[in-house]
């Protein structure tokens, strides 16, 4: 497999650094297949006009966000639009200081498409759009007659039209109108104003209507509405539909107040509530989490009892008994034997990177699994994360020597491994919200 080294670069550089890579993932994927298999009959579902909520619950470093990323990956390559964010202390789903509108906000600057992975993605969604629909009246009319523009902008308003009976529809459709106005005059003063407005950069209505004659601007309260809005919009855009994909939500595990805790909850309770009740086609919402976050039953999902009664797993799963079709989908650890072809993915791309072709024994590969799971807790602490982390650190010391081996990194008095996460949550912000 030829490997370019930009991509290898950026594998290595952020799985060195404990960060879950946005590109090359497939040359490291291993494992997870039952997981993959699972949320790949999600993406069929949602293809069909259905929608699917799922949360991903592993430990620090099992793989949540790689699995989050691959998922992500592999819906683009599809014909999916997606749109992700981390919550932090001033992006969850609801508060008193717009921390619901900052997550809407970090989301749309995440929009992306296979043509557009980095994010970014909405300019160029809606040109497209409008590109697509010209193209396909210009077959039928001429491009300079007046029957061409009268065809184009019915084509135009039927889909906004469509979206105008939705809640806060009759605000996005307008946008869309205003912007394909603006496309049709040349006016990228104004094409850029209806951007700012679905990107929630006005604060207030009299800005947007100043702005862009729109008198409304999108507000904690609305945000969500509007997602579900561009799903809409973006399966008659020409695309399979919207993914919507949040991680960390340990930072609404930690909130110190509980009616915060609480009003999160609920929010999630009602895009739950929507994607199982058919209330958001084209949808696909998955959410990375630790089991803490779920589980607790004081501050965690499930102190909510409206989600806990929804999402507790049944009598018969548990143990080595899964259902990967509840909506929570429990990480298992990677095998050896998995950890193992890992291992040799990152030295084929440690090799590319530096130009030089690894030789590294069977033995070996062995001895480092050995070393890592023989650490005292290992078998309860040790995750992807560490390993791999302790892996690059051996990859770039022996490639740096001639006569150096990895047994000889192993035994040496200067080593130590890197130290697994702990499983507790970090208290790291206070929240003062009443």
């Amino acid at each position: 497999m030829i490997i370019p080294k930009r991509i290898a670069g950026a594998v290595l550089n952020t799985l060195g650094g404990g960060v879950v890579p946005r590109v090359g993932l497939e040359y490291v994927q291993v494992g997870r297949a039952d997981e993959i298999n699972a949320l790949l009959r999600d993406i069929e579902l949602i293809e069909d006009g259905g929608s699917a909520f799922r949360f991903i619950v592993g430990r620090f470093g099992a793989g949540k966000s790689f699995l989050l990323q691959t998922i992500r990956n592999h819906v683009m390559d599809r014909g999916f639009v997606v749109i992700d964010a981390d919550l932090s202390p001033e992006r969850r789903f609801s508060g008193t200081k717009g921390q619901g509108l900052a997550t809407y906000r970090e989301l749309i600057k995440n929009m992306a498409v296979k043509t557009r992975p980095e994010g970014g993605a909405l300019p160029l969604i809606l040109e497209k759009w409008l590109s697509a629909i010209m193209a396909d009246v210009a077959a039928d009319f001429d491009p300079d007659s007046d029957e061409f523009a009268a065809a184009l902008k019915k084509r135009i308003y039927s889909v906004t039209s469509e979206i105008e009976g939705m809640v806060n529809g009759f605000e996005f459709a307008k946008a869309l109108a205003a912007y394909y106005e603006a496309y049709k005059n040349g006016d990228d003063e104004k094409k850029s104003a209806i951007l700012r407005f679905f990107r929630a950069e006005y604060s207030t209505k009299t800005e947007a209507k100043t702005a862009c004659g729109i008198n409304f601007c999108i507000s904690d309260e609305s945000w969500y509405d509007f997602i579900k809005l561009f799903a809409l919009f973006l399966v008659r855009a020409g695309y399979k539909g919207l993914y919507v994909m949040i991680d960390e939500l340990a930072y609404l595990y930690n909130l110190h107040n509980r009616t915060t805790r609480q009003n999160n909850y609920e929010k999630i309770l009602a895009m739950y509530n929507d994607a199982l009740g058919g209330k958001a086609p084209h949808i696909g919402f998955l959410m990375g989490a630790i089991p803490q976050c779920i589980d607790d039953t004081e501050k965690g999902i499930f102190s909510y009892g409206a989600l806990r009664s929804r999402l507790s797993g049944g009598k018969f799963s548990g143990g080595d008994t899964r259902d990967l079709l509840a909506p929570i989908i429990r990480l298992k650890p990677l095998s050896m034997e998995e950890m193992y072809v890992l291992l040799e993915k990152l030295a084929a791309l440690h090799g590319t990177l530096y130009g030089y072709e690894p030789d590294i024994k069977e033995a070996e590969y062995l001895d480092f699994l050995k070393a890592e799971y023989s650490r005292v807790g290992a078998s309860e602490q040790i995750t992807p994360r560490e390993i791999i982390r302790d892996f690059i650190e051996v990859l770039n010391i022996v490639s740096q020597s001639e006569n150096l081996r990895i047994g000889d990194v192993l035994s040496s008095a200067g080593f130590t491994f890197a130290e697994p996460e702990k499983e507790e949550v970090s208290l790291e912000f206070t929240d003062f919200e009443l």
